[in-house]
């Protein structure tokens, strides 16, 4: 009798291994055998919504393998589809269906990196005594880190035009992983020029920057030296808002009254407070 249980038990588990379909997020992400899977994700992590032609494109793949991986990814409730957000004049057709992280995806990712980033800036935090002193310690730490990466962004935003500063920006965090981009938005001044939203639609240090706010400040300064100009932080991720957004005023613009005013209409730009639907219908 305990022959033929030790027999099933070891016949189901040969059969969970072949099996297609994953169970877990831990599965997915870490068995070996599943390795490109674990690319198709990483990929997505690193370059946010990403179509299934993209991903071909990037990992050397056939679009119907990689569509086999956002299936298992999707019944491990790593990933979801949805209708691409398209700016500007849209074409005929259906919109194309892209794939971005649940959060139960980016948790398994970032689990680990999380905590060991949080302990070092703790660490930081209490080697300087902890309390006011440890929190300058920690902002001095991420306009150090936010600086390095603008250095980056210094030449692409020189060779665009005073009205194209934003895009360059925006084109060159994409590289990097934050998805960005940018919403013109009317001014509150009449006849004044537009501003606009520049919008990150993935932050891989968002968990980080719930405990450390200090990290969006930073980043938020070295927008303000790249595009020399004041911005204006409307919502972040890290807050529970879908994505994050910063209000720039045109070049030439903006009294610091008329920016705050733009700021309040709703029309012009969620405020931190709103909600997901209604900061994802704002922008």
């Amino acid at each position: 009798m305990k022959n033929m249980r030790e027999h099933a038990q070891q016949q189901e588990a040969e059969s969970a291994s072949h099996c297609d379909v994953p169970v877990t997020a831990a599965e997915v992400l870490l068995d070996g055998h599943r390795a490109t899977r674990d690319r198709v994700a990483r990929s997505i992590l690193d370059h946010g919504p990403s179509s299934a032609a993209d991903l071909a494109n990037r990992l050397g793949l056939t679009a119907a393998a990689v569509r086999r991986h956002l299936d298992g990814l999707a019944a491990a409730g790593l990933v979801e589809s949805r209708e691409q957000r398209v700016y500007g004049s849209r074409g005929r057709g259906r919109p194309a269906k892209v794939f971005a992280l649940t959060d139960g995806g980016r948790d398994a990712f970032y689990q680990a990196y999380d905590q060991l980033a949080a302990d070092a800036l703790r660490w930081i935090s209490d080697s300087v005594g902890g309390g006011k002193a440890g929190e300058e310690a920690v902002a001095a730490f991420a306009r150090a880190r936010f600086g390095k990466q603008g250095e980056k962004y210094l030449e692409a935003l020189r060779l665009a035009g005073a009205g194209e500063r934003t895009e360059a920006l925006a084109q060159a965090l994409s590289a990097d992983g934050y998805a960005a981009t940018v919403r013109r938005v009317p001014s509150a001044a009449a006849k004044a020029p537009a501003g606009a939203q520049l919008c990150q639609h993935h932050c891989p240090v968002a968990h980080i920057a719930e405990q450390f706010p200090q990290l969006c400040e930073a980043e938020t300064e070295v927008f303000s030296q790249l595009l020399g100009t004041h911005v204006q932080r409307l919502a972040t991720i890290a807050h529970g808002d879908g994505v994050c957004t910063t209000y720039v005023p045109a070049p030439g613009a903006a009294s610091s009254s008329a920016r705050r005013s733009a700021g309040r209409d709703s029309d012009a730009a969620p405020t931190a407070g709103t909600s997901t639907e209604d900061s994802a219908s704002a922008r």
